[in-house]
C-alpha cells in the first residue's frame, strides 16, 4: 500500500477504552510498516485532565500491552512519540474547540500536516452532535481535506439515525465521512468479495438453486464487563445484529457491483437490507429469539447473571442473546432462510459465516455406499483462524464404496505466513487516505434500522422476560428450535459433519 497522505489525526475521547486499545496501536502499526507519514500528528481531545507528557506515556503502555507485534519497537515509537499531543477540554465548548483549532494549525507549522484533518469520534454517543457541531463551526476552513470518523451506535433507532446523518450533513459531505464498523476491516470479511467475485467456481451456485440456507454467527465468550450501563440501553439487537451481522449477510448476498468503487459496492449491500422481508409483530416470536445470561462460570470467569453486573437495571429486560430468522426477497434468495446469532458468554468466541449447500438432486450412492454422504459446507471463519475451509465428500482408499467428509482448508497464518493487519489499521489508513469501501453510508444505515425496529418495537411490547441461558453454552433453548423446527440445526466449529442421507449397509 502506498504512504497515505499527511494530517493531523484528531482523537475525541482519546483517553477512552477504544483509543487505547485500538486507535493508538493502530497508528503505531502503520508508523511501523513505514505506512504514515513522517508529518503526521496526532492531537488527543479529552476531558480527562493530564498534560501531555502523561497521553504520551499513556500512549506508550496501550502499545506495549495492545499492539499487535510486541515487544514495542523502539524506531517506530520515536517516530511517533513527539508527534503526539493533548488537549484536555470539553466536547460542548466552542472555546474549547477555538483552542484546539489554534493547537492544530501550530503543528502544521511544526510537522508539516499541510492542513489535514482526521476527525476520530471515539466519544460516547451522547457527545457526537456537540462535538460535529463544533467542528463544522470552528474548522470550516481546516485545509485541503476535512474526514469525520464516527463509530457506532449511528443512533438507537431509524429516526435518531436519521436525525444523526441530518447533522452530519449540516456540517460534512458524505464524502467526508467514513461510519466505521471495524468487522469491516477483517481481511476474511474483505475476502469475501474475492472470493464471490474472482472465482468462477462459486457465483454459479451462489443463489436460492443450490444453497439450503446460510447461518452467520458472531459469539463472545465473556459477558458485559464494565459496560453495563451501555449494554443495557442499547442490548445485542442494537449492538450487534443492526451493524456487524447485517453488514456480514449484505456481503455474502449482495449481487456483483458494477465496479470495486466504495459507491458502486455500497449500492449493492443496500439493495440487500432493503430486500430484507419486513417481520410483521406477531410474527416476531417466530422467527427472532432473545435471551439473557443467567448465573455461572466459563473460562475462569464467575458471574451473578446479567442482573447482578454493574450498572444494569435489577429488573432489566435487555436481551444479551438473538437469534434471528430472516428472508431476502429477490430474484437470488427467493426462499432461502438466513440465520443469524449473536450473544455474550457463549461457550468460544467466534465469528463465521456457514453457507450449507443443498443435497444432490439424486441419492446416487444409496446401495453401494457403507458410510453417509455429508452435506457441503462453505465456512468462513472470521475470528479467531481467519480463513476458508470447503467441506466435500471423498472416497476413503481401498475396497467398496467407503466416503468420508474431508475439508479444503484455506488458513491466512499459514498461506500467507504472516499475521494479518488488525482491524483498525486498514480501516485507519482508508480513512487517511479516502477510500469509503469499508465504511457505512448514511442509507446503509437507516436500511438496517428498518430491519431491526421493527423486532425491537415488538419486544418492548411482550411481557415476557428473556429466556436464560447458562454461560459457556450456545444460548437459550428457544435458539435451537428457532432453526430445528426447519430440519436444521446450528453448525459449531469442530462438530461432527452431518450425513444428508443414510447409505444402506
Amino acid at each position: 500500500m502506498p504512504v497515505a497522505d499527511p494530517c493531523a489525526i484528531v482523537i475525541f475521547g482519546a483517553s477512552g477504552d477504544l483509543a487505547r486499545r485500538k486507535l493508538i496501536p493502530a497508528i503505531y502499526e502503520l508508523a511501523r510498516d513505514g505506512l504514515l507519514p513522517p508529518q503526521t500528528c496526532v492531537l488527543g481531545f479529552a476531558r480527562t485532565r493530564m498534560s501531555e507528557a502523561e497521553f504520551r506515556a499513556l500512549c506508550r503502555q496501550s502499545i506495549e500491552r495492545f499492539a499487535r507485534r510486541r515487544p514495542i519497537d523502539q524506531e517506530a515509537w520515536r517516530l511517533v512519540e513527539p508527534r503526539i499531543s493533548y488537549l484536555a477540554a470539553d466536547y460542548a465548548s466552542a472555546d474549547d474547540h477555538a483552542r484546539a483549532a489554534a493547537l492544530l494549525a501550530e503543528l502544521d507549522r511544526l510537522h508539516g500536516c499541510r492542513g489535514n484533518r482526521l476527525y476520530y469520534l471515539a466519544t460516547p454517543p451522547d457527545q457526537f452532535e456537540p462535538v460535529i457541531a463544533n467542528l463544522g463551526s470552528a474548522s470550516a476552513a481546516g485545509g485541503p481535506w476535512r474526514r469525520l470518523v464516527i463509530e457506532k451506535p449511528f443512533g438507537r433507532d431509524g429516526a435518531s439515525a436519521a436525525a444523526l446523518n441530518a447533522l452530519i450533513a449540516r456540517h460534512f459531505a458524505e464524502s467526508q465521512v467514513f461510519r466505521i464498523d471495524h468487522y469491516l476491516g477483517k481481511e476474511t470479511v474483505q475476502n469475501l468479495l474475492v472470493l464471490r467475485f474472482a472465482n468462477s467456481i462459486f457465483e454459479p451456485v451462489w443463489n436460492y438453486k443450490y444453497v439450503d440456507h446460510v447461518q452467520i454467527t458472531v459469539a463472545e465468550c465473556l459477558g458485559v464487563g464494565q459496560r453495563g450501563g451501555y449494554y443495557d440501553r442499547t442490548g445485542a439487537l442494537r449492538d450487534m445484529v443492526q451493524n456487524h451481522l447485517l453488514q456480514l449477510l449484505s456481503l455474502v448476498a449482495m449481487e456483483p457491483p458494477a465496479a470495486l468503487d466504495a459507491d458502486s459496492i455500497r449500492d449493492e449491500k443496500v439493495k440487500v437490507c432493503r430486500s430484507i422481508r419486513p417481520i410483521r409483530p406477531a410474527a416476531v416470536p417466530n422467527v427472532a429469539v432473545r435471551g439473557q445470561y443467567g448465573a455461572g462460570e466459563h473460562m475462569g470467569q464467575t458471574t451473578g447473571g446479567y442482573l447482578a453486573e454493574e450498572g444494569v437495571a435489577p429488573d432489566s429486560r435487555t436481551e444479551t442473546f438473538v437469534a434471528l430468522k430472516l428472508y431476502i426477497d429477490n430474484w437470488r434468495w427467493s426462499g432461502t432462510p438466513f440465520y443469524l446469532r449473536t450473544g455474550k458468554f457463549l461457550r468460544h468466541k467466534l465469528t463465521d459465516v456457514v453457507v450449507r449447500f443443498r443435497s444432490p438432486p439424486l441419492a446416487l450412492f444409496h446401495k453401494e455406499c457403507t458410510t453417509p454422504i455429508y452435506a457441503n459446507d462453505l465456512v468462513i471463519r472470521i475470528q479467531p483462524d481467519e480463513g476458508i475451509s470447503l467441506r466435500i465428500n471423498g472416497k476413503v482408499p481401498g475396497g467398496g464404496l467407503n466416503t468420508r467428509c474431508v475439508a479444503m482448508d484455506f488458513l491466512y497464518s499459514t498461506t500467507f505466513q504472516a499475521e494479518p493487519p488488525e482491524a483498525y489499521e486498514r480501516l485507519v489508513y482508508d480513512a487517511m487516505a479516502g477510500d469509503q469501501t469499508l465504511f457505512i453510508r448514511a442509507d446503509e444505515t437507516e436500511a438496517a434500522w428498518s430491519v431491526v425496529d421493527p423486532i425491537a418495537a415488538a419486544w418492548a411490547a411482550m411481557p415476557q422476560r428473556p429466556e436464560i441461558y447458562a454461560p459457556g453454552s450456545w444460548g437459550p433453548k428457544g435458539a435451537c428450535e428457532l432453526i430445528e423446527r426447519d430440519g436444521r440445526r446450528w453448525l459449531h466449529a469442530g462438530d461432527e459433519p452431518q450425513p444428508i442421507l443414510a447409505c444402506a449397509l
